[in-house]
């Protein structure tokens, strides 16, 4: 306890000398909020520290200052929810339905994805709300993790660059991020008590990349605690976590919030780093007016806490009730802005004889074949959803765009209408039941029996299209063999059937790149292959569901196993691509991965410098070109490898990339910077360290066809 009061006292000592970050922003007020804590009752702070209601945190009524109010996201604002989270069924809280996390991760695009939080953020203020409870941040680790579809990429370096862009975006709006959910909540299987036990190493590299980000650069005001505990302890009570790294070293200043029913002890929350207390106040309330009042807790650590929640009130403004849903919360320029993501994320798998884009002059008859055809995703399963004011599915997409040129017939699963048809587009894919919070799939495979489906269909008629609609990755060994085409199309929001239908079309360019692997077996994935997952432990059931879900009845929940299930990080660094590099393992479909209508041409790689020192960056440049016959964009990525390291790196790591827009026959000089400090490694001892030595950078577009390369040494004046 004396160590944390010393580190909360050192930290509110520097804030007059700190550089402007970022941050700084939450730093405007503090004079005024001093004059309110010097006059505020133990009892007024500490009801500041929990919930009010199920989705808000209380104010300072005796002084006019409102509650905090938060919104489910974080692909679209969530409607209107009472006690347990059942809808209030108003008619005015329908809301843009996003492209979900892993299309908007698909799209690389920092700029899409600044566009997609602009969008969130203003319709969160017309429904009157102060923080998005979004962006959803965590490392893909696992091919079956049930948040998947929520979250961005495998990648830590792609991860913080789009949660940069969703972040600035968000807060230009005048709302509030909440990034989440900190930290390594990688899997929902027992998420309310695993312990994920990581090096400090893997942890800063690769796990916490993505929130450092979005706090250093994104400048985000609140930051969620995951349910799960790391090395130790609940994220809700990690002093390394949320005081040493989060306020400390990062410079943290908004306020931390925990997962709903994340909350674990008075005392650990008290001391760990939390702020607020969702949802109740078993912790964060009367029980801590007694710690303070029998000395155990100082007031100051309360202080504290009040401040860094004022700092946020302050810094976003509250809608007056007044102004808030008295206007549509989804408006045209946001439904362009969900068209636009989709329009990006669309992946193409392959394209054998150039099958697409469809050519409607030869068509006359299109069969549209497949248990998704019709599917909705905006809402499902356990979590937050869309109540969106349409959704346009893939059938519906076609039809709107083909019209009469030629003739659509469709089914489910009749096999007699594909035959005799020109080409059969086949929708495929997983549920918003079959991929949702709360629990990890079982496996990848197309499930209700698509793979026998799609044999029958090839049997049939063997000019496929197979699209997928999914929101992780799903093994795609059989639709690959009996497809000519095959298109990855996610959860791609509320105007995913019309973006779908102008890629298939050819009206635009298809220009998607997978955010994370396809294995060519889910036993390959590194955490199946090493035997740490799943725990062989006993699961006690979802702790939110158990909470939350209307289907139970009360007094009726199972109580948690007091054993802890353990999930070993033993892959280290070794996630998503860098293992099947380590381990020279053949993927269906590799990180990084997408097919175009036309073909770029990578040439004439260049380096500014032939050595680099500390604060340097490096400045890799290349001639682009769009050798077909229509606009394009393209995603150039930069991986770097370290031939002669002495200490572990993998084989290579993306460090940067570009969406590039080109004309027909165009050419462009492009440049990738990799600032040399972000190739430091975490030393046990000396913190970041830079490696001296041979760095080689790999220019292409595909984590597997890296077409240029340079070398050049870091670490040298």
């Amino acid at each position: 306890m004396k160590k944390t009061l010393i580190a909360l006292c050192a930290g509110l000592l520097l804030l007059s000398c700190a550089p402007r970050t970022p941050q700084s922003a939450l730093l405007r007020h503090e004079k005024e909020i001093d004059r309110i804590i010097a006059g505020m009752s133990l009892e007024e702070k500490v009801e500041m520290l929990h919930s009010k209601t199920i989705m808000s945190s209380e104010g300072i009524p005796r002084l006019g200052i409102p509650e905090i109010r938060y919104a489910d996201g974080p692909f679209a604002i969530r409607e209107e929810v009472g006690d347990r989270f059942r809808p209030l069924g108003w008619t005015t809280d329908s809301a843009t339905y996003y492209p979900t996390g892993s299309a908007l991760a698909a799209t690389w695009s920092p700029e899409m994805a600044r566009l997609y939080g602009e969008g969130m953020g203003t319709e969160a203020r017309r429904r009157g709300k102060d923080i998005i409870l979004g962006p959803a941040i965590n490392i893909q680790r696992l091919p079956v993790g049930g948040r998947s579809y929520e979250y961005l990429s495998e990648d830590p370096f792609l991860s913080a660059r789009l949660t940069v862009g969703y972040t600035l975006g968000v807060q230009s709006t005048g709302t509030g991020v909440c990034l989440k959910h900190y930290a390594v909540n990688n899997q929902e299987l027992n998420r309310g008590s695993v312990n994920a036990v990581v090096d400090e190493r893997t942890l800063r590299e690769i796990y916490l990349k993505p929130f450092e980000a979005g706090v250093r650069e994104g400048g985000a005001y609140s930051v969620m605690t995951a349910y799960n505990r790391v090395n130790g302890d609940y994220c809700s009570e990690n002093p390394h976590l949320n005081n040493e790294i989060l306020r400390g070293e990062w410079g943290f200043n908004g306020l931390t919030v925990s997962d709903w029913g994340g909350t674990h002890s008075t005392m650990g929350a008290a001391l760990g780093g939390l702020d607020v207390q969702m949802t109740g106040d078993s912790y964060l309330g009367p029980a801590l007016i007694d710690s303070v009042r029998a000395g155990k807790v100082s007031e100051s650590v309360v202080d504290a806490k009040v401040r860094e929640i004022l700092r946020v009130r302050f810094t976003v403004p509250a809608v007056p009730p007044e102004q808030a849903n008295v206007e549509k919360t989804s408006q045209p320029e946001q439904q362009r802005t969900a068209y636009e993501v989709a329009t990006r994320s669309i992946v193409l798998l392959k394209n054998e004889g150039r099958i697409l884009p469809l050519n409607l002059a030869g068509l006359h008859r299109i069969a549209v074949v497949g248990p998704r055809i019709e599917t909705r995703t905006a809402s499902g399963g356990v979590g937050a959803g869309a109540k969106s004011p349409y959704e346009i599915t893939a059938l519906q997409g076609l039809k709107d765009r083909i019209g009469e040129e030629a003739e659509i017939v469709f089914s489910p699963d009749d096999m007699g209408i594909a035959e005799g048809a020109d080409v059969v587009i086949f929708v495929g894919g997983t549920t918003r039941e079959q991929e949702s919070e709360g629990r990890d799939r079982r496996d990848i495979f197309l499930p209700d029996g698509q793979d026998s489906l799609l044999r029958a269909l090839a049997a049939v008629n063997p000019n496929i299209i197979t699209v997928i609609q999914s929101g992780g990755p799903c093994d795609l060994s059989v639709a690959k063999a009996v497809s000519p085409a095959l298109v990855q199309a996610w959860w791609n929001g509320l105007e995913g059937g019309h973006a779908l239908a102008d890629v298939l079309l050819g009206r635009i360019a298809p220009s998607g790149k997978l955010p994370f692997t396809f294995p060519a077996r889910l036993e390959d994935s590194p955490a199946f292959a090493l035997g740490v997952y799943p725990q062989l432990s006993p699961d006690a059931g979802d702790l939110f569901a158990r909470m939350y879900r209307q289907d139970r009845q009360e007094g009726r929940q199972t109580a948690l196993d007091p054993r802890i299930p353990t999930a070993l990080y033993s892959e280290g660094l070794l996630v998503g691509y860098r293992w099947y590099d380590a381990q020279n393992l053949a993927v269906s479909y590799p990180f990084g991965y997408g097919l175009s209508y036309v073909h770029f041409e990578y040439e004439d790689m260049s380096l500014d410098r032939a050595s680099y020192g500390s604060g340097q960056t490096i400045r890799a440049s290349f001639s682009l070109t769009n050798t077909g016959d229509m606009d394009a964009e393209e995603v150039a990525q930069l991986y770097v490898g370290r031939p002669d390291g002495q200490v572990q790196w993998p084989v290579k790591e993306l460090k940067a990339f570009a969406r590039v827009a080109l004309k027909a026959g165009q050419t462009q000089r492009i440049t990738l910077e990799v600032p040399v400090d972000d190739l430091r490694y975490w030393d046990e001892e000396k913190g970041w360290t830079l490696e001296p030595g041979r760095l080689d950078l790999f220019v292409g577009g595909s984590s597997d066809n890296l077409r240029l390369c340079k070398q050049c040494r870091i670490g040298t004046k």
